[in-house]
């Protein structure tokens, strides 16, 4: 499998692929690329809507020349820990935050969250989102606050009073749980219509419908959400505990 970074013919190729609606992974099929290359290559250049080759390679040469002037000659890149090759881990960052933008999640709360789940601690301050991400703080504090209200990040405070941003193991079931929570309400709203409108109507028929759905999806969501936090999350116990 070819690596290096995408020519201006593969892009051509992707941009006839994506016109003609093939997924994302038959195109890289067709190119010998990882799925994620083709679906990072597309989404950071315009989208399936407007992507257009000769833009995404001028974007792309844009892009590396902002980087080496931004790496000052003679200096050596940042040492990573656990011997990380930097440029692996760069791209790696970039396709989760691609996957990420395409759920919905806005870009910069995508960059927030890839750069909690990569780091080791899994939790950063403000100050150390600012310095990796090379973002302004009020950019920051607005990702935290969409982050926060989706309940995909918590904060807490370390040993020296600082506010930490925090993205742990716990973070998608209370999410999760959110996301049910809306589904259980919407669910509700439905079904209120259905009075409004009159039952029998077509109209009150299909807010039934909707409402009846939703509270198969939340009650199936909030089921397995706890079942997997159970045997996921739970400790395995010790020959000492067990032993009877």
């Amino acid at each position: 499998m070819p690596g290096g970074r995408l020519t201006q013919q593969e892009r051509q190729q992707i941009a006839l692929g994506v016109a003609d609606g093939l997924a994302y992974a038959e195109i890289a099929r067709r190119l010998e690329r990882p799925t994620s290359t083709i679906t990072r290559e597309v989404m950071r250049n315009g989208g399936p809507t407007a992507y257009r080759a000769e833009l995404a390679h001028r974007a792309t040469e844009r892009r590396a020349h902002r980087r080496q002037q931004a790496t000052p000659r003679g200096t050596q890149s940042t040492e990573l820990p656990h011997g990380r090759d930097p440029e692996a881990v760069r791209e790696y960052e970039e396709t989760f935050t691609t996957v990420l933008m395409q759920t919905g999640a806005p870009k910069m709360m995508s960059r927030v969250l890839t750069c909690l789940y990569t780091s080791d601690t899994g939790s950063l301050t403000a100050a150390e989102l600012v310095q990796r991400l090379q973002v302004s703080p009020a950019s920051i504090s607005k990702a935290i606050s969409y982050l926060e209200n989706q309940g995909l990040v918590r904060r807490e405070r370390d040993e020296r009073r600082r506010e930490r941003y925090v993205a742990d193991d716990d973070v998608w079931y209370q999410s999760m749980i959110a996301s049910a929570r809306g589904t259980i309400q919407l669910a509700e709203t439905a079904r209120q219509g259905v009075g409004v409108l009159g039952p029998g109507t077509p109209a009150a028929t299909r807010l039934e419908n909707i409402a009846r759905f939703l509270d198969f999806v939340s009650e199936s969501l909030t089921r397995a959400a706890d079942q997997a936090r159970e045997v996921l999350h739970t400790k395995p116990e010790t020959s000492s505990d067990s032993a009877t």
